[in-house]
């Protein structure tokens, strides 16, 4: 049975602290530490949507995220009221923010758009690597 969390908001007073925490203790659930890759990157594009949904659509909104059976994808969809979907900016080493969307794009394995009735979800899917994969490079051992 996949694990699975939701959320809705009515105002952009919604936590992206509480979604970032909230795909953490997911991926917990299914097995992973907080500290592997996989885990910040779904920190990383959950934050990343969130923000979108609350700086563009302000207004009710959701959040629900899925890890499958398997325990190796996670699916996160964002809801909010506006129906223009999200575009990547042109790459701007000069420009403070607006790099949300690429760095999502770079980690997941797809990411698109649904129209709906009132607004849109955007759903993206995170790879995962599986249970028992090979941790990445232990940070201490950077230092």
């Amino acid at each position: 049975m996949p694990l699975r969390f939701s959320a809705a908001w009515e105002t952009t007073e919604f936590s992206i602290a509480d979604a970032r925490t909230a795909v953490r203790t997911l991926l917990v659930q299914a097995g992973y530490r907080p500290d592997e890759q996989h885990c910040l990157d779904a920190q990383l594009v959950v934050s990343e949507l969130v923000t979108n949904a609350l700086r563009h659509a302000p207004g009710s909104g959701s959040l629900a995220l899925e890890v499958n059976e398997g325990a190796d994808l996670l699916e996160i969809t964002v809801r909010d009221g506006s129906p223009n979907p999200p575009r990547p900016q042109v790459p701007d080493a000069a420009r403070i923010g607006g790099h949300g969307l690429l760095l999502v794009t770079r980690v997941c394995a797809q990411l698109h758009t649904r129209p709906l009735t009132s607004g849109k979800q955007v759903i993206a899917c995170l790879r995962l690597g599986g249970l028992g994969s090979a941790p990445d490079e232990d940070p201490a051992a950077m230092r």
